[in-house]
């Protein structure tokens, strides 16, 4: 039997989990401070529509996935696993570094499955393009860049750092394997006092560097991560259809006679398995569940991440 599982917060990407959940066969109810909301998606997906403040108590839930406003992600995820339940909670998972390291910390003494949705991490595109940097393909590395750009989402509370650059830093750090030891932020507010524009430089103790790039309001979408490294170079680009979506550069540079001299090369396509990365990350959810497994996206690794968001927000008040 699979464990029964209820989404809190039936929005935008809560909805997503609803409906992915459901083909998984492991909803067993929605939650939504909007009565009317929360009981449309039972009644289309036929489960039951539980109230926010019943759903900790409620012996027919084994765990709980998180998308709320993140101010509040930190405090119900708390009386979850205070209440037995193992969380998925949404990015980010506090606004505060102290408020996610509280999270985190109840969930560990509570040996309750504290995982975070940083989404891409289960890309199949990413998922090949960190095995080939494991195995050594493109070199040692000296640097990775991401850009994240578009139009929309605006919000309140979040800017477009907050926003946007948790997917990225969650694959930096997957791919750096520890967190940087020097953050310098750059914004500009162009609609109100938050960062529509957001510049993250990163700099790690073997002196590998990372630059960050997002933007909320951009003429056109870009969603890419380069990866530099001695032999080769590898573009995550995910607006490319499957059969584009990691391409890697063997280019060529050489000194000459104390000169520098390269050669470019066309890019090869690295053939990639086509996959939802959500309904991946929700199977590794359960199967977390089932065998109390290590996430491979834990609390801790969400915490880093709103160490690096902190040390790099600029604010303009």
């Amino acid at each position: 039997m699979k464990p029964r599982i209820a989404v809190l917060g039936c929005g935008y990407w809560g909805a997503n989990h609803i409906r992915t959940l459901k083909s998984l066969g492991a909803l067993s109810a929605v939650s939504d401070a909007n009565q009317a909301r929360m009981e449309g998606f039972a009644s289309e997906h036929d489960c039951r529509a539980v109230d926010p403040e019943a759903l900790f108590d409620d012996r027919e839930i084994d765990a709980i996935v998180m998308a709320l406003p993140p101010q509040h992600h930190a405090a119900y995820a708390m009386r979850a696993v205070a209440a037995g339940k193992d969380v998925l909670v949404e990015k980010p998972i506090a606004l505060t570094v102290e408020d996610a390291e509280k999270a985190v910390k109840a969930a560990r003494d509570a040996k309750r499955i504290f995982m975070v949705g940083h989404v891409l991490r289960f890309h199949p595109a990413f998922e090949t393009l960190k095995a080939l940097i494991d195995t050594g393909e493109l070199g040692e590395l000296r640097y990775i860049h991401s850009h994240r750009l578009g139009l929309g989402k605006f919000h309140t509370e979040n800017d477009a750092l907050w926003d946007l650059a948790p997917h990225d830093l969650s694959m930096i750090l997957a791919i750096t394997g520890a967190g940087p030891v020097e953050v310098r932020g750059e914004g500009a507010a162009l609609l109100d006092h938050l960062s529509d524009f957001a510049h993250l430089h990163m700099q790690f103790e073997n002196g590998l560097r990372s630059h960050l790039f997002a933007s909320r309001l951009n003429p056109y979408r870009e969603r890419r991560l380069t990866v530099v490294g001695t032999k080769a170079m590898a573009v995550f680009d995910d607006v490319e259809p499957w059969g584009r979506k990691l391409a890697v550069y063997r280019h060529a540079i050489w000194q000459d006679s104390g000169q520098w001299a390269f050669t470019t090369n066309e890019p090869s396509y690295v053939p990639v398995a086509e996959g939802m990365p959500l309904t991946r990350e929700l199977e590794h959810f359960l199967e977390c569940i089932e065998t109390r497994a290590e996430p491979r996206t834990p609390g801790e690794e969400a915490v880093e991440v709103l160490r690096i968001l902190t040390a790099g927000t600029v604010s303009h008040a």
